[in-house]
């Protein structure tokens, strides 16, 4: 979820729990949890979020500030990695017999499958998955979106772009960032039907956003969320 005030947007989760008190922390990656007790209003809870916004900004300054500077992965054991929107820790498994570096997502886990403990095999393992499934992802959701559409994508490929999350060209060629599979599914949707969009609307004119907010709504909050999560989308 994301709350707007005094200008600054964040992106918080709730968790009910058994509790008299509220609390409010910072994950590692820079999404405000709340803790509330069951049968907490959502006004209580943006109530909560605003008279501690200062200090939540500060922190969130603070962590982005590390994350931009010092800190880097660490390839070992519970080294946190988002797939799909949430941080999952990495299990690393050295196997000389295997044919190929792989991962597999088993067990609220990523599973990383090595021949021999290294960095950069490490890394590069990782990014393979990520881009199978970012493939595999993207083109579900082409498919759940494709009824919307009179016009077929002519091609469908991953990239490994710095600059966007996705691109259509006059051929009708759509591309994505292979990070996208870091992201919640619905976010992924919104890449994914704003490219299709330029398959009907090379620009972004005001019939292609009107076009994008017909089938999604809310596509705002999808926008919102890559502009305050894209930092943490890393290998």
């Amino acid at each position: 979820m994301i709350h707007t005030f005094l200008g600054e947007t964040i992106h918080y989760e709730i968790q009910y729990k058994n509790r008299s008190s509220f609390a409010i922390k910072l994950d590692g990656y820079g999404t405000v949890e709340v803790f509330a007790p069951k049968g907490t209003s959502n006004e209580q809870v943006l109530k909560l979020l605003e008279g501690n916004w200062v200090l939540i900004q500060q922190k969130l300054k603070e962590m982005k500030d590390r994350m931009h500077g010092t800190k880097e992965k660490v390839y070992e054991h519970g080294e946190s990695f988002l797939y799909l929107g949430k941080t999952y820790p990495i299990q690393i498994h050295g196997d000389p017999s295997i044919t190929q570096d792989h991962v597999v997502f088993e067990a609220d886990k990523l599973h990383i499958y090595v021949r021999q403990h290294d960095d950069q095999k490490i890394k590069q393992a990782l990014k393979r998955f990520y881009y199978k499934q970012c493939k595999a992802l993207v083109e579900k959701s082409i498919s759940s979106y494709q009824s919307h559409f009179k016009t077929k994508p002519r091609s469908i490929s991953i990239s490994d772009s710095k600059t966007t999350w996705g691109t259509c060209d006059s051929r009708r060629q759509l591309t994505f960032n292979w990070r996208l599979a870091m992201a919640p599914q619905k976010v992924i949707d919104y890449v994914v039907i704003h490219e299709m969009c330029h398959l009907v609307h090379l620009n972004h004119d005001r019939s292609f956003w009107r076009l994008v907010g017909k089938i999604m709504p809310d596509y705002k909050e999808q926008e919102n969320w890559l502009e305050l999560s894209s930092w943490k989308m890393t290998v």
